[in-house]
């Protein structure tokens, strides 16, 4: 029988070298994640991205970007994607969103709002998504923070919206992991950084020891 942290899904963001997907995929991971926003020191054109993903089971492979445009949403599909993370702020409009839906279904699209702490969740973007991923704010940035976010915030959303799915993203690493989840009650959690030597460029102990930390 199956633990509870041996159910939780994993997705490793931020791949840049398949000798990295290659160990994220044989360690467990169930979804690895590709960065195409140019602003991200773990960016890639998409045509990399892409040519990297090949090495990735279909139904595994995320794009990540920020505030995309429809028509790169539709390039991104296109290029054999199968599930597209998007940060978006504030200025998102509905109408954006509803395009984002004549390109690719909504249990596909992640939405990672970025949200302040003091700021109540926009529950407008549960409309068009089954997956929300939360990291931690920033208001300089678009996620890769390295920093873990608020845990019983995250567990008190995922109780009120059951009907969503809830991803942690921030600071996770092999020291902080078990204590992540048990605070958050989360089910699928995104690492990056807590697995890096550099950007970019993931440590294969850092590695290990975070799969263990969750499944041990």
């Amino acid at each position: 029988m199956l633990t509870m942290n041996e159910k939780i899904q994993v997705k490793v963001c931020g791949m840049t070298q398949e000798v990295d997907i290659g160990q994220a995929l044989s360690l467990g991971a169930n979804y690895v994640g590709f960065i195409v926003y140019p602003k991200s020191p773990r960016a890639l054109k998409l045509e990399s991205a892409a040519a990297l993903s090949a090495s990735v089971p279909q139904g595994k492979r995320v794009i990540v970007d920020v505030n995309t445009t429809p028509a790169n949403l539709k390039r991104y599909r296109d290029a054999g994607f199968d599930c597209f993370q998007i940060h978006v702020d504030a200025s998102v409009g509905q109408e954006q969103l509803a395009a984002y839906l004549d390109i690719v279904d909504r249990n596909q699209l992640w939405l990672a709002p970025r949200i302040a702490p003091s700021d109540p969740f926009p529950e407008q973007l549960l409309h068009y998504a089954d997956t929300i991923l939360l990291d931690t704010y920033s208001k300089d940035k678009f996620g890769g923070t390295g920093h873990t976010g608020d845990f019983a915030r995250f567990a008190d959303l995922k109780q009120q919206f059951a009907g969503t799915a809830w991803v942690l993203a921030g600071g996770l690493n092999a020291s902080n992991i078990a204590a992540a989840v048990k605070q958050s009650t989360a089910s699928m959690v995104d690492v990056n950084s807590g697995v890096e030597s550099a950007p970019g460029i993931k440590d294969a102990q850092k590695l290990r020891d975070f799969f263990q930390a969750l499944r041990g």
